[in-house]
This record gives C-alpha cells, sequence and structure tokens, in this order.
C-alpha cells in the first residue's frame, strides 16, 4: 500500500522545453570589453605583486601593505565570481582556482618575513609564482570556467560569386545575402537538364562548415516555382559543405530509335529506319554498330537506240 501511495503522490516527469535565447549584440561587445580590462587588470596586479616581493627580498618595510592589498584584491575579485553563480563542485574549483596566485603571493612575502636577509630560496620562490602566475593565470581560468565570455561574432564577407552564370549571380543576389533563404553560400556548376529545368551545386563560403538548411518554401516563393519541383540533397561522395539543388522536372532519356527518328533521319539520312543495335568491346570481335534499312524511290529510265 505504501509503494501504491508513493507512485500515485509522486509528480509526473517535466518535459524537456529548449529556449531559444535572443542574441544582444550591445550586451555581447560589453562583456568583451569588460573581459579585455579585467585580463588588464590581471596582468597589472601580478606585476605588482612580483615587485612587491621583490622588493621584500631587501626590505620589510612593504610586506604589510603587500598582504592586505593581496586579501583584499583577492577576496573582491572571488566576491564578483560567485555572485548570483548557481553552487556546484564547478563554483568551488573555480574559486579555488581563483584563490591560488593571492595565496601563493602571501606565501612568498611570509616567507621573505621569516627569513632574514636575501636568500636564494626566496628567490626560486619569487621567480617559480612569476613565472606560473603571468603563463597559467589561474584568476582568468576560474572565471571563464564560471562564466564563459561571448563567442566573437563572425560578420560574413560579401559573397562573390565564382560561377559567371546568370543563375549563379540571381542567386548571390536574392539568396545568399545576409538574413537570406541561404545566407553564406554561392551556386556553382550550373546545368541545364530540360527547357525549365537545372541543376546546381551549392557550396558553403565558409571552409569547413555545412552548407546551413535551406527553406524550400522561400526558395519557391523567390523564384516562383512550385514547391514540388525543388529539392535539396546531398551531393554522392561530398560532405555536408555542398549540397545538390534540382529545379523544375527534367526531360526523360529517350531511347536511341527516338532520337534517330526525331533528330538525325529528318536531317542527315532521310527515310532510313533504326532497326538494331549492337553493343561490344572494339577489338574483342564485337562493336558498336546500327542497322538501318533506307526506303529509295526507284526510277525507270528508258534510252533510246542510237
Amino acid at each position: 500500500m505504501a509503494s501504491t501511495s508513493s507512485r500515485r503522490s509522486s509528480p509526473p516527469p517535466l518535459l524537456q522545453v529548449n529556449v531559444a535565447l535572443p542574441a544582444w549584440p550591445a550586451v555581447d561587445r560589453a562583456r568583451r570589453r569588460l573581459d579585455v580590462v579585467r585580463s588588464a587588470t590581471g596582468r597589472l596586479a601580478t606585476a605588482a605583486g612580483a615587485v612587491a616581493a621583490a622588493a621584500g627580498l631587501f626590505t620589510d618595510g612593504f610586506t604589510g601593505a603587500s598582504l592586505l592589498a593581496t586579501a583584499a584584491l583577492s577576496l573582491t575579485g572571488l566576491a564578483t565570481l560567485r555572485l548570483w553563480k548557481p553552487d556546484g563542485h564547478q563554483k568551488a574549483t573555480a574559486s579555488v582556482l581563483y584563490l591560488s596566485p593571492g595565496v601563493g603571493l602571501a606565501a612568498v612575502l611570509i616567507g621573505e618575513r621569516i627569513i632574514a636577509g636575501p636568500h636564494w630560496s626566496e628567490a626560486l620562490a619569487l621567480t617559480a609564482w612569476t613565472v606560473g602566475t603571468g603563463l597559467l593565470r589561474p584568476a582568468r581560468l576560474a572565471r571563464r570556467m564560471v562564466s564563459p565570455p561571448p563567442a566573437p561574432s563572425v560578420e560574413l564577407a560579401p559573397v562573390q560569386e565564382v560561377d559567371g552564370h546568370p543563375a549563379a549571380r540571381w542567386w548571390a543576389q536574392n539568396v545568399a545575402v545576409d538574413g537570406g533563404a541561404a545566407a553564406g553560400t554561392v551556386l556553382e556548376e550550373v546545368q541545364r537538364t530540360g527547357e525549365q529545368a537545372m541543376r546546381a551545386i551549392i557550396r558553403s563560403v565558409i571552409p569547413g562548415e555545412p552548407v546551413p538548411d535551406i527553406s524550400v518554401r522561400r526558395l519557391s516563393a523567390l523564384m516562383d516555382i512550385p514547391e514540388d519541383l525543388i529539392s535539396i540533397g546531398p551531393v554522392p561522395g561530398r560532405g555536408a559543405a555542398v549540397r545538390l539543388l534540382h529545379v523544375g522536372a527534367a526531360d526523360e532519356e529517350q531511347d536511341a530509335a527516338t532520337i534517330w527518328a526525331t533528330r538525325i533521319a529528318p536531317m542527315a539520312m532521310q527515310g532510313a529506319v533504326l532497326t538494331g543495335i549492337r553493343i561490344g568491346r572494339p577489338g574483342a570481335g564485337h562493336t558498336t554498330t546500327a542497322t538501318a534499312t533506307t526506303a529509295q524511290r526507284t526510277e525507270t529510265s528508258t534510252e533510246g537506240d542510237a
């Protein structure tokens, strides 16, 4: 009974909902500028700490002020790092990583205060702290761990069609524009497959990026062609950076007899009818031959006696 009641009282599982956050270019630019300012501040703080520790090798007059400044900067930065961030292992790891430069500098300063006079161990500790902090930058890594910077915006350069076909130029001006149905693409290898049909290759202009999902409805509206006459699919043997476009209904292939009767015989061999085709390999005793019969007109002429 207890298990049954617990099953009845348990709430149903929540459905997964994917929410697309709107892009705010102004906010992203402000965050990138703030990241640059933080980076410069960290470099300056590292240099100031190295100078303070170097002075501590010879005098103890700046040790107290250096320790207070190190503690104040580290705790203030830690507060901004943890502000409005959810608790968890990532937050705890980032906090320890952020405090490591300040704790290391404080250890160097206290060691200089304990050891009388300049000593090689103090110089070694100072060198290790300066090089390690300058190269690894633990505080910057910790901040990026809990608050990654926004990705830099990529502006597509104006598409320059590499194919001089009119369809390629139309594509670049109407479809591949920014905000168009296939932004950042070009149309290549345009081939006519019928009276009102064509095929072409759609290629992405960004190396290593796939062709974006193209709306057939938008292409249908732009071309004023029914949707069922437009198809976009993969190119056999190629990757996702290219797609195959078919527009219109291609002409059906005609057999050899029909082509002979409609295209060859009327102009070159009037009255000839193709009766058979034999296909083979030249030199192997079999060749490709065609047999035709010609309806000839018989004329009778009478010659007089000389």
